[in-house]
């Protein structure tokens, strides 16, 4: 059974980093908003409290029953979770004369204290907070102190619960992974065999349990999140996974026919289905990027019910739905502060007798393509760039016509074909296009023009949840810019996108 630690968010920009490096050092955990813990978690070896934007000061600060879990299992609270620990069990917490932000020296570690095993004195550290803790809790001791922060981190005497004040989980605390690998090891006792091998063992037995000698029916992308999860359900179930590839009319120029050929290799049963016109009529006058999304999807579900119909005795549709769809449909403020809402993740309408099957939902996006590779599935398929769900739809600002989407298909394919040709392609994590809702004045020749703009978006990442732009060569855009120009009729100007996730998404829309 999968050793689980389990991360309670608060709302902090660092939740999803923390995770990463859990995940890194080989121990399953998974994020849960503070309000929706519960303690039937199976082989719960540990809990960390996140950050947070509150001020446990506040009266509509975040707050948890620690009883739940505390002496139970070891409890590690980062920030916000440990000035929560302070102020719940007696000490006190109160605004720093200063604001405490950025990096910081460790002036005292115990060293003897389990937590602390190896932090060496002098360590940089990453501290984030507006609040400090100017008295500790009953029962608890400082076993850290840098300049600024006397009670940098706390724990309880004769309890394997630990409170910090700083930040382990950022690239800036020099020693943060051998701190969390600290907690995982030596205080929670995880084993750290959590690898793709393993996840792919017992993914492929749990789908084999589940799904039994059911069919199940997989819409299939062409990208790297569909194109895993369809071989992992072909190792479990195999000729009873029918994959089906709907062009909605809003994908890359020719993606449809290449797709379908790449998957011939696979030994996957695979059906093309041509669906362009119900996808631009569900799509007619609406400009809401939300109101897409759930257009796009609702028409998705459609399709493959439509499709399913034709196969008989279809019980399952499976979807390629990884962690980062999850963490950004569910907010710790509730339904009102979601980031935005994604086509595969929700569920399925009444009408629908299909139940859902998601074999990566807990991945994050690394992740999914080291378990192709482990798969042998093949490097160019891994390397390909995500490609949203919802396609050129939400790369076009504004409402959807079939002649937006065919100049932003030629500005795209011009783009990431210079990406290859230029050898730049393997060093972006996304790039695509995204034609504005503007029309500029030109010349071109001796005429004036008054044409669209589009802009170019390219990013470097490692799982999606935080991106920043990619520095490509001025030369290298210059020359995009020129043929875009050039050979797109309809398109006058390009401009570059140099916005970082967060504050500004990946996509657009």
């Amino acid at each position: 059974m999968t050793e689980t630690i389990l991360i309670l968010d608060f709302g902090s920009q660092y939740t999803q980093l923390i995770a990463r490096r859990v995940r890194e050092l080989n121990v399953y955990c998974e994020i849960l908003p503070y309000y929706k813990y519960n303690d039937k978690i199976a082989n719960l070896k540990g809990v960390i409290l996140s950050g947070s934007p509150f001020s446990v000061r506040d009266s509509a600060a975040p707050m948890i029953d620690f009883s739940i879990f505390r002496n139970k299992v070891p409890v590690l609270g980062i920030c916000y979770g440990a000035q929560l620990m302070a102020q719940s069990f007696g000490g006190s917490v109160q605004p720093s004369a200063t604001r405490e932000y950025g990096r910081a020296k460790l002036t005292t570690v115990h060293q003897q204290n389990l937590l602390f095993k190896g932090i060496e004195i002098d360590s940089q550290v990453w501290m984030s907070h507006g609040d400090t803790i100017v008295e500790l809790p009953i029962n608890a001791e400082r076993i850290a102190e840098t300049a600024d922060v006397k009670n940098a981190a706390f724990c309880f005497k004769d309890e394997l619960t630990f409170g910090i004040q700083f930040h382990p989980e950022v690239y800036h605390s020099e020693q943060g992974t051998a701190l969390i690998q600290n907690f995982l090891k030596d205080i929670c006792a995880c084993q750290q065999d959590w690898t793709s091998a393993s996840f792919i063992e017992s993914t492929v037995a749990e789908l084999k349990n589940k799904l039994g000698d059911d069919k199940v029916v997989l819409g299939l992308s062409g990208g790297v999140d569909s194109s895993v999860a369809a071989m992992l359900l072909h190792r479990a179930i195999g000729k009873n996974l029918h994959c089906i590839f709907v062009d909605n009319g809003l994908l890359r120029k020719g993606e449809f026919e290449q797709v379908l050929d790449s998957y011939q290799h696979l030994g996957l049963n695979v059906k093309g289905v041509s669906a362009s016109d119900k996808f631009y009529s569900s799509l007619k006058n609406v400009s809401d990027p939300e109101l897409k999304r759930k257009a796009i999807g609702k028409t998705f579900i459609e399709v493959f019910d439509e499709e399913a119909h034709l196969i008989n005795d279809v019980k399952w549709l499976a979807q390629g739905t990884i962690y980062p769809d999850v963490i950004e449909s569910v907010s710790v403020k509730g339904p009102s502060a979601t980031i935005k809402s994604h086509h595969n993740v929700g569920g399925l309408p009444d009408y629908m007798k299909l139940q859902i099957v998601e074999p990566l939902r807990n991945l994050f996006k690394d992740e999914v393509r080291r378990t192709g590779a482990a798969l042998q599935m093949h490097p160019e398929l891994l390397g390909r760039h995500p490609f949203p769900g919802p396609g050129l739809a939400i790369r076009i600002l504004g409402a959807i016509t079939p002649e937006k989407v065919h100049l932003l298909q030629e500005a795209d394919h011009i783009f990431i074909s210079l990406l290859k040709k230029h050898d730049l392609y393997k060093t972006v994590w996304q790039a695509g296009v995204i034609f504005l809702p503007i029309q500029s004045v030109g010349v071109m020749g001796d005429e004036r023009t008054y044409e669209n703009a589009v802009a170019l978006r390219a990013v470097s990442s490692t799982d999606g949840m935080t991106a920043d732009w990619c520095h490509l060569p001025y030369e290298f855009l210059a020359k995009v810019s020129n043929e875009i120009i050039n050979k797109v009729k309809g398109i006058n100007r390009v401009v570059y996108d140099i916005s970082s996730k967060p504050p500004a998404t990946i996509e657009w829309e």
